[in-house]
């Protein structure tokens, strides 16, 4: 109930008024400790000379973003436009025969990029996991995929393998560990869908062609076996309406995100500011709760723009990659929370939702997002930060559940049915507030560190009561209402096109 309910413009309005306001004022508060302590010693590291005609240095704490356009930048460049070339002359020559060519570009840029021990290692955990999919049993799938997963995230095995790889250069570790950990899931991906095949089972040439498809063999995204192959497999390579259009606006748009967060960065340090906890802790509340949630956004807009880089390619490709993840700043539910959706879907498909199945029965689905966050940890590397991280994902995810379950209850259900649709959206929207904060704190753990998160926590939960704790919660109620209104609009939009194609049926 309330989902299509219409709310009255002027208070959508006003809405949009506060939240404007609110981001306006927080982000001044940002800018000015940004501005304040651009010369601290204690942010030496994270702050590097940038546009010194603007007077501003630039925060440079993100590895993965300052290595994506420095040193790995060129072999980006060079990689990727080899492979749209070569994929484009395949394209138009061998169509029946493009992804053994994608193929075999994969094998030697992985070969000339990591060696030939590299490549025999990510070899070996493809037999083996091939040969355990060659007896159709799922529960041999998953118990051979994880041990592999656990020898590259688990010590001592990750350093014994990775100490093979001779040679040493600054990306050697983040390409190894990446390229070998989304080759398991992969892998795993293949050996389930092979258990599942009615006859026979799927060749060995199947697997490789699925591993080593270049654009995805490092940092993924990770795409099913089964959607891959049926992509991959088609003949007739032909463009969807105003594809190309498509492909070259999400280009641009990717290129402008990145002049976005590169300007972003020389006037909000955003990264630095929360590793000097005593500085942090001068700032005001409101201040406090932007940074917080500014690096949620930061995260989101780092893998849109990751993932979207890669997934252009693949539609060059003629292939349908997973999509980026859902913006943070539209989430107030722990169900959709993700920055990286092809681990999600593949989470989802063979763990989550297996077990899991309409995720309407409380002890399955603690038992679902268990095991679904169980495997997550071991992904991402067991420790503490991590555990934590997991254990406060896993119990946000199952209290929704709870929560609503038990205002289905008979007396609840009988009061929200006496309620207008609007009021019912309202007080919706009321413990979506509620939810939006616990998502940002939960997962600021894994972006900042736990002292961060708790000083974050205390100060907006027990310091700032009952000002600054209610305030931000109207506020977070406003966006959250502008997320709903904006559901609200695409809901009835997928209505009308379901009814034009029956229509079109019908005819």
């Amino acid at each position: 109930m309330g989902v299509k309910a219409m709310l009255p413009s002027y208070e959508l309005g006003f809405y949009a008024l506060v939240v404007t306001c609110a981001v306006l004022y927080s982000g001044s508060g940002i800018f000015e400790a940004s501005r304040d302590s651009m010369n601290r010693k204690a942010f030496r590291d994270g702050i590097k000379p940038g546009w010194h005609y603007f007077g501003r240095k630039m925060d440079v704490a993100d590895f993965e973003w300052v290595m994506w356009f420095t040193s790995f930048r060129n072999i980006i460049i060079f990689a990727l436009s080899g492979h749209v070339l070569f994929g484009k002359l395949c394209s138009m020559t061998v169509p029946q025969h493009r992804a053994v060519m994608y193929m075999i570009y994969g094998v030697l840029a992985v070969l000339g990029s990591m060696g030939l021990v590299y490549l025999m290692i990510i070899l070996s955990h493809c037999l083996v996991l091939y040969s355990v999919a060659l007896a159709k049993q799922k529960w041999l799938c998953y118990v051979a995929g994880l041990c592999c997963l656990a020898s590259f995230k688990v010590e001592p095995f990750g350093s014994w393998q990775s100490g093979f790889v001779t040679g040493a250069f600054d990306l050697q570790d983040v390409l190894f560990y990446g390229g070998c950990t989304f080759t398991i899931m992969r892998c795993m991906s293949f050996a389930l869908e092979s258990s599942e095949k009615e006859e026979g089972i799927y060749s060995i040439f199947d697997l490789l062609k699925y591993n080593f498809y270049l654009p995805f063999f490092f940092f993924g995204p990770v795409m099913t076996f089964d959607q891959f192959h049926a992509q991959v497999s088609t003949r007739e390579l032909r463009r969807k309406d105003h594809e190309m259009k498509n492909i070259r606006v999400n280009a641009l748009l990717h290129v402008g995100a990145i002049v976005a967060v590169d300007i972003f960065f020389h006037f909000f340090y955003i990264l630095t500011l929360p590793s000097d906890l005593k500085f942090v802790n001068r700032l005001s509340d409101w201040s406090l709760a932007g940074l917080a949630y500014s690096n949620l956004v930061y995260d989101w807009v780092k893998a849109a723009v990751m993932f979207g880089v890669i997934n252009t390619i693949a539609r060059l490709d003629h292939l349908d990659p997973p999509q980026p993840p859902k913006c943070i700043t539209m989430l107030y539910i722990f169900a959709e929370t993700h920055f990286d959706r092809g681990i999600n879907d593949w989470l989802c498909k063979y763990v989550y939702d297996h077990i899991g199945e309409n995720h309407d029965n409380i002890l399955k689905e603690l038992v679902a997002s268990s095991s679904t966050f169980a495997i997550t940890t071991l992904w991402l590397g067991p420790c503490e930060l991590v555990y934590i991280w997991s254990l406060a994902n896993c119990f946000g995810l199952n209290f929704e559940l709870w929560v609503q379950k038990f205002f289905q209850l008979g007396p609840f259900a009988k009061l929200e049915a006496k309620l207008s649709g609007a009021m019912s959206r309202r007080i919706r929207a009321a413990f979506g507030a509620v939810n939006f904060w616990a998502i940002v704190l939960y997962n600021i753990l894994a972006l900042n560190s736990l002292e961060f998160a708790l000083l974050v926590t205390k100060r907006l939960l027990v310091l700032g009561f009952p000002v600054s704790t209610l305030s931000i919660w109207f506020i977070t109620y406003c966006g959250v209402q502008l997320i709903k209104e904006r559901e609200r609009i695409l809901a009835i939009k997928e209505e009308e096109e379901e009814e034009k194609g029956d229509k079109a049926k019908v005819e």
